[in-house]
């Protein structure tokens, strides 16, 4: 299928790069409406889990060296894909890239569907169920907690998590958990105000792949075609998406150095229809 090729050939290919730059980093692979748990592994998994070094025991106050030890990660998310999709779960699509992220981790066999998209990312993004965290249907405001359309403020996010351990945050993609999402705001359930340290995505669930709706750089509105930061010579928001995730990751190593990093990546794919270029 050419949006999973597309989806992680792009990013991968400059993640290589870094890889050896970072001590270590764990690669986590969603299809969205599938919340997962009970792993099974093969040999070869099994191989790489005994060869994963000890956690690290370092004195507490060597703060340096424990910030090294952190493991770095990368969640791609890939919207509203079914299980079946993917060649690693025996479907008919090769999806070489995806099944290589398999072969060299964990596969999972049941998991819990939320049956939409911004459910989906309000218990990834938390660790809940999604009306524990605001956001039990869509978008909309229907006066109960749990159906308030975006993020509550009972709820920690992954990067408000680990910003205290010394992580920066990044995220690129479709955000979708907040019904806010004009440029006037208000922005409280915008990614950098849920923990993340940069952002390039939409807020908005959907929208074209040319001029997406409510894109934004942190937290300026921008437009695809006036962006003075990213010009390719044509745009195509599956394409932009990863290569701003490269672009962080870049950035993380000149300004960051050795500090852990935690990057999000969302994309809109497969779940709109014009996903093919």
């Amino acid at each position: 299928m050419q949006s999973s090729l597309t989806i992680i050939k792009l990013i991968f290919s400059g993640l290589q790069q870094f890889a050896q730059r970072f001590r270590s980093i764990a690669y986590i692979s969603v299809a969205a409406w599938c919340i997962s748990a009970s792993p099974m592994r093969s040999d070869a998994e099994e191989e790489l889990v005994a060869s994963t070094p000890q956690a690290n025991k370092t004195q507490p106050n060597d703060a340096q060296e424990t910030i090294k030890r952190k493991t770095n990660f990368i969640v791609i998310l890939s919207d509203d894909m079914g299980i079946s999709d993917l060649g690693c779960y025996g479907g008919e699509i090769r999806t070489e890239n995806l099944d290589r992220l398999a072969a060299n981790g964990l596969r999972f066999r049941q998991f819990y569907n939320t049956a939409r998209c911004c459910p989906t990312r309000a218990s990834l993004l938390t660790g809940l169920y999604p009306h524990q965290a605001g956001v039990g249907h869509m978008m909309e405001d229907r006066g109960l907690p749990g159906y308030r359309g975006e993020l509550n403020n009972q709820c920690r996010t992954i990067p408000e998590m680990l910003r205290p351990a010394g992580y920066r945050n990044y995220g690129v993609g479709k955000w979708h958990v907040t019904r806010h999402t004009s440029a006037k705001g208000p922005k409280d359930q915008w990614p950098l105000q849920r923990g993340f340290d940069r952002f390039y995505g939409t807020i908005h669930g959907a929208g074209s792949f040319y001029d997406p709706s409510s894109l934004v750089r942190d937290n300026t509105m921008i437009s695809a075609f006036a962006d003075p930061e990213y010009k390719p010579e044509t745009y195509y928001y599956t394409d932009a998406i990863s290569e701003h995730a490269v672009r962080f990751l870049q950035e993380h190593h000149q300004v960051a150095g050795d500090q852990p990093f935690f990057l999000y990546v969302a994309y809109t794919a497969a779940h709109w229809p014009d996903i093919f270029h």
